[in-house]
């Protein structure tokens, strides 16, 4: 089922930089994205965790958001996949299903629900581990930036890659060449590829992702 208008109008003012409408959306999924992962893993700590994470991949992911997804399902989606890897980097496996209650973490859901949900799950796995790869790939060079004190490549990457602004615009809003542009754009691509290149990607579309510079 498409998303509503009220939705569509709120990812549009999250794209356009609105702080007040990222606060808006935060407020509307932290809890319910907090309990979801922390009847999974029983530590608050940990879980608060996993729900930052999750929400930066929305950021990061925003760009190729479909709106033919509902907003929840592609986030929790997305917490899903965090949980998961947090599972896999400390040996464990999944005691639970992820998707054996409802997001709200009350319950179990109907069986139709659950079996939907493992099939959007299935059908979307490719386009997950993309997500994954080229996120821990952004967020590891953004740690790097911000210690090395690299704000214009940060502030850069981020009007170019979470706002969608073209070269020309992102030129005139920093002061700075498009050519400089063209350049941090061309530095960041070329990780993300190497990134996908290693881990074996083999479908990723940079294209479809504004990323084929």
């Amino acid at each position: 089922m498409p998303i509503s208008e009220a939705d569509k109008l709120l990812i549009k003012q999250i794209r356009d930089g609105d702080q007040d409408a990222w606060g808006e959306f935060i407020g509307r999924y932290e809890g319910r994205l907090l309990a979801f992962v922390d009847s999974r893993l029983r530590n608050r700590a940990t879980s608060e965790d996993v729900v930052q994470e999750a929400f930066m991949g929305f950021l990061i992911s925003l760009p190729n958001y479909d709106d033919r997804t509902p907003i929840e399902s592609f986030l929790f989606a997305i917490a899903a996949h965090k949980l998961t890897d947090l599972l896999r980097r400390e040996g464990r496996r999944p005691t639970i299903p992820l998707f054996a209650q409802n997001s709200d973490g009350q319950g179990p859901e109907p069986a139709d629900k659950a079996r939907a949900a493992s099939s959007m799950m299935r059908s979307r796995e490719g386009k997950h581990a993309e997500s994954a790869v080229l996120g821990e790939c952004l967020e590891g060079l953004i740690e790097g930036w911000v210690k090395a004190g690299e704000f214009e490549r940060l502030e850069c990457i981020e009007l170019l890659f979470v706002l969608d602004w073209p070269n020309k615009k992102v030129a005139k809003r920093l002061d700075i060449s498009e050519q400089a542009v063209a350049n941090h754009k061309h530095f960041v691509v070329a990780k993300l590829k190497d990134a996908a290149k290693k881990s074996h990607l083999r479908s990723v579309d940079f294209e479809s992702l504004g990323l084929d510079s």
